[in-house]
């Protein structure tokens, strides 16, 4: 059987090819999703992505399967728990802002009535779509992920620069930046021709 050809980013390691085959790309609208998403890019800042997929279990577990509303009443005592979790990332800086991030994702749901709703009008509720060929097409960041950024800052939420920001973006969908090599391209490509007829 033919080897598929992915995003040159996967190469050969199984729990890359799960995540980019199943995942990155695809777009999200679930609150509690898009919120996950946001803790594993912040806690991604300045590490090896490889470090994130390996211990999202454990932080699945350790965050209350990323539910915002349990996560914004964390105390200190539950602060320390996290901090002495060898499993986790134990950011001082990255495990505060995960906190401080669920109490302004729950404001920003109670604002516009859903998360989703709002991060989606950025790209007015339609995945932009890109036909990069290779790594060196695909961008750290771009004026939009900027805008998103000082926005979301603005509203609160720490650990999320531009280049996190636009992470988030094409792990969400909000992007589309498969390869025109990828398996996936033509794919993506069928879906947004048949949801925009």
């Amino acid at each position: 059987m033919k080897e598929k050809i992915r995003c040159p980013w996967v190469g050969d390691i199984p729990i890359f090819k799960d995540y980019h085959d199943n995942e990155w790309g695809r777009p999200v609208h679930d609150d509690c999703k898009l919120f996950e998403m946001l803790v594993l890019e912040s806690m991604q800042a300045g590490l090896s992505w490889l470090t994130v997929p390996k211990k999202r279990e454990a932080f699945r577990e350790a965050f209350d399967g990323f539910d915002p509303k349990k996560i914004a009443l964390y105390d200190e005592a539950k602060f320390t728990e996290l901090m002495l979790n060898e499993k986790l990332i134990r950011n001082r800086l990255k495990i505060n802002a995960t906190i401080e991030n669920a109490k302004s994702f729950l404001r920003i749901q109670e604002k516009y009535g859903s998360f989703d709703r709002m991060i989606w009008g950025y790209v007015d509720y339609t995945p932009i779509v890109r036909h990069p060929k290779g790594m060196e097409d695909l961008p750290a960041s771009t004026p939009l992920s900027d805008r998103i950024s000082k926005d979301l800052k603005k509203l609160g939420f720490k650990f999320l620069g531009s280049t996190t920001i636009y992470a988030f973006m094409q792990a969400t969908g909000m992007v589309i930046d498969h390869t025109t090599s990828c398996f996936l391209y033509e794919e993506m490509m069928k879906e947004q021709l048949h949801s925009t007829k």
